[in-house]
């Protein structure tokens, strides 16, 4: 008999409500601090009012993880509903606590937990987690689905491109004349995850050239991959995701693209604005595929 599996996360996936509800799924919501205020994401705020927020406050806000009692809670409650156990897919925990913390409060509640650290945030995480539910209907074990997982994080990639450098700068990832600089002459700069790192892949001049940039990791990667589907992400950015959006489906006419919006937390670092690109690789290379093809044929 297979065990009855609970599948968290948390806000960094920010899944729509639709998702959440059709999959069952439990989400722990990242905390933004103003001053003296934390305020959850998507509980105690939707995210217009956190960019009404974070125009006019005078203190740069801060981020950080779910309470530990809260995630204690949810896994009490959990065991008390009848699961076995949780799969629990987290942001980087190169970002945040929430996933190293999921171990600790798994022991406190003595409930059973697969805690994953998805090395990355947004889209991917809930294709883990369709991947994750699609093993569980085929019987297959937890232990095995979460090595799935794992490996499909190893295969997902995350892009964007800050609006600017303002919000960086008060967020303290570079000095204030980096900011002033690249405002001045309009310098872009093209932010990656690495292994889960947040990392700085080019600094270019124009948005233009930023969104070539990302366009020609994704043309890297279906040089040897199969790419299906792609999100556009974006930080309040509503407009200009699907611009860029319109675009991408007049050079890639048979990928399928998705707009998406970025969990506040990435806001307050990016800023209001941020446009981005995140897909995950099938991980089986075309070359593969063919080679396999062409000894069938034989």
């Amino acid at each position: 008999m297979n065990k009855k599996i609970a599948w968290v996360t948390d806000t960094a996936a920010l899944l729509d409500e639709k998702f959440i509800q059709d999959n069952q799924i439990y989400v722990l919501p990242l905390n933004i601090v103003f001053e003296e205020e934390v305020l959850r994401e998507t509980v105690d705020m939707t995210h217009d009012e956190f960019y009404d927020k974070l125009r006019t406050t005078k203190t740069h806000p801060k981020t950080s993880q779910p309470v530990i009692g809260e995630v204690v809670t949810l896994y009490k409650s959990l065991k008390q509903q009848g699961y076995a156990c949780a799969i629990a897919i987290h942001t980087s925990q190169h970002l945040s606590g929430t996933y190293l913390s999921a171990f600790t409060a798994a022991e406190q509640a003595q409930f059973e937990v697969y805690p994953i650290d998805s090395k990355i945030g947004s889209y991917p995480m809930m294709k883990m987690i369709e991947l994750g539910q699609q093993l569980e209907r085929e019987g297959v074990e937890p232990a095995q689905i979460v090595e799935k997982i794992n490996e499909l994080a190893d295969h997902s990639e995350l892009s964007f491109i800050p609006a600017s450098l303002s919000q960086l700068h008060k967020s303290g990832r570079v000095s204030g004349t980096q900011a002033f600089l690249s405002n001045l002459l309009n310098i872009k700069v093209v932010i990656s995850f690495d292994n889960g790192k947040v990392v700085m892949k080019e600094k270019v001049r124009a948005i233009a050239k930023a969104k070539a940039y990302v366009e020609n990791l994704l043309n890297n990667d279906l040089e040897s991959h199969i790419i299906p589907e792609v999100a556009v992400i974006h930080c309040n950015n509503e407009v200009g995701a699907i611009n860029w959006k319109t675009t991408l489906e007049r050079t890639y006419p048979l990928m399928t693209f998705q707009v998406l919006p970025l969990s506040a937390c990435v806001g307050v670092h990016a800023g209001e604005g941020t446009l981005g690109l995140s897909w995950v690789r099938q991980p089986e290379p075309i070359a593969q595929k063919q080679q396999e093809k062409e000894l069938v044929t034989i």
